[in-house]
């Protein structure tokens, strides 16, 4: 692992060149690793290195993705002297008869990203510096990305969230406590060739004191436990006191109209409220907040869900460790996610909570635009009738589900669903009647002549006309809040 990195922005941006050159990509690397290359691990690296070509490309794969050392003159080859020079004078590699690498190099979409190597679990320096992690793209695929003049990521890491930032932001400025982290981010702005990023040592926001932003990302160390270990994991508050500060700080440092994105973890001491502490923090912040959910753990779980690099002995003291440390908060469940604000004029303002499979997350930063201006318009309504009066589309693709069981030799509806296929993929319930009112949506009508129209054609009686009218208008308001929907105009 590289201890002796140098922001040499100059070299970093002539190898970031050369790389693209010679098609160091993601799509290079499903091609000739499989598309579950980026989930592989340490011990997977000898079966990767043996589906790599003798080739430049390969020869860069293997270095720089696998972590294989390999011959000077290979390297040479891919990426020429002025290539190997780069890597020496960055620190990203140990250079002599043999290029042996002291860092990572991701393909993260259109972007490459550097990085402290494949984990060491235990044995990982206090400072370590992860890649694209999961998290990182759960916050990724959730931050809503409209042009913006000021951005800002808070616990910058790697710079993965900045770098991603600096395509649709006139300035960004990435903070982190890790002189480390900072390193690898001005290296990875050179990389990318990007100008517009500058760092700042310190304390989450204390940084950017005074200022504002357009758009906030916020990955900071949220995970709640005893131990103050690793900058990337632990962070220097007790219980949950971090992600309350992260939320209202971000809050604080938006401009009117601004958004945030961060992930956050929050403690139950009721296992029947679980969220009862993240909606607080949230309504707290005279904002619109999205809280999605993406694991709610006993504390047991979560110790050892955040221990399992640890074996043997080590992990059941680490165990005891933990538990003790819950048992006496007398914490019930522990609960991590996203939490995404909307700072909007208005004295009205909302928390809205889901819970999100992050393994079926996709890209949801369109959607959760309009699930916020949504919001706002809703706000506006002064109720039913001025939504009834409302012209309303359908925003993204969706799938009606139907759950059929037999009958005296008829099939009986029990259960159905709207679900998004796209984004956030959360799902309302709506019978086959209301499933028949969502496939009728027409912007060029209004709500209340779609949903008379579907009864209409459905052939209701009166009181089941009205059970539909009751039933289209929750599932609007539902999935006009998820961003399915849009207002026409919007």
């Amino acid at each position: 692992m590289n201890r002796d990195l140098v922001a040499d922005t100059v070299a970093a941006e002539r190898l970031g060149t050369t790389l693209r050159r010679v098609g160091y990509s993601e799509d290079a690397v499903h091609r000739l690793l499989g598309e579950d290359a980026y989930s592989s691990e340490r011990g997977d690296t000898p079966a990767d290195e043996r589906r790599l070509p003798d080739t430049p490309l390969g020869t860069l794969l293997r270095l720089l993705f696998l972590q294989v050392p390999v011959s000077a003159q290979d390297v040479e080859t891919a990426l020429g002297r002025d290539g190997i020079d780069a890597l020496d004078a960055t620190g990203l590699a140990e250079i002599g008869d043999q290029v042996a690498p002291r860092a990572r190099i991701l393909p993260i979409g259109k972007v490459l990203l550097a990085s402290d190597g494949f984990s060491r679990d235990a044995d990982d320096p206090a400072d370590y510096v992860a890649t694209y992690t999961p998290t990182a793209r759960v916050l990724d695929s959730l931050t809503p990305r409209p042009r913006v003049d000021r951005f800002l990521d808070v616990g910058t890491g790697s710079g993965i969230h900045a770098l991603l930032a600096a395509q649709h932001a006139r300035q960004v400025i990435a903070t982190d406590v890790n002189p480390r982290a900072l390193a690898y981010t001005e290296l990875n702005a050179a990389l990318n060739g990007l100008h517009n990023i500058e760092c700042r040592q310190g304390s989450l926001f204390e940084p950017v004191e005074g200022e504002t932003f357009d758009l906030i990302t916020c990955n900071a160390p949220y995970v709640v436990s005893p131990e103050r270990r690793w900058a990337y994991r632990d962070s220097e508050f007790s219980e949950d006191e971090v992600s309350r500060r992260v939320i209202g700080a971000a809050a604080k440092h938006l401009t009117e109209g601004g958004y945030a994105a961060v992930l956050v973890s929050w403690l139950a001491f009721d296992q029947n409220n679980p969220d009862e502490r993240v909606i607080e923090w949230a309504e707290a912040t005279g904002c619109d907040s999205w809280i999605l959910s993406t694991l709610n753990s006993d504390p047991l779980t979560h110790a050892a869900e955040w221990n399992s690099h640890l074996a043997g002995e080590a992990f059941g003291e680490a165990l005891d460790e933990w538990t003790q440390y819950f048992d006496s908060l007398g914490v019930q469940l522990v609960s991590e996610g996203a939490v995404i604000l909307h700072k909007r004029p208005g004295g009205e303002h909302s928390a809205r909570v889901d819970e999100l499979d992050e393994e079926d997350l996709d890209d949801a930063g369109d959607q959760i635009l309009r699930a916020f201006e949504a919001r706002a318009r809703l706000a506006e309504l002064g109720g039913d009738k001025d939504l009834l009066d409302g012209r309303i589309g359908v925003a993204s693709s969706l799938r009606f589900i139907r759950e059929l069981e037999p009958s005296g030799g008829r099939a009986v509806d029990v259960e159905g669903g709207v679900e998004l296929t796209e984004g956030t993929k959360h799902a309302v319930e709506a019978s086959a009647d209301a499933q028949e009112f969502v496939a009728s949506l027409d912007s060029r009508m209004r709500l209340g002549e779609v949903i008379d129209t579907t009864a209409d054609r459905l052939g209701l009686s009166e009181e089941e006309a009205r059970t539909l009218s009751e039933e289209a208008l929750h599932v609007t308001h539902v999935l006009l809040e998820l961003g399915a929907l849009r207002f026409r105009g919007d």
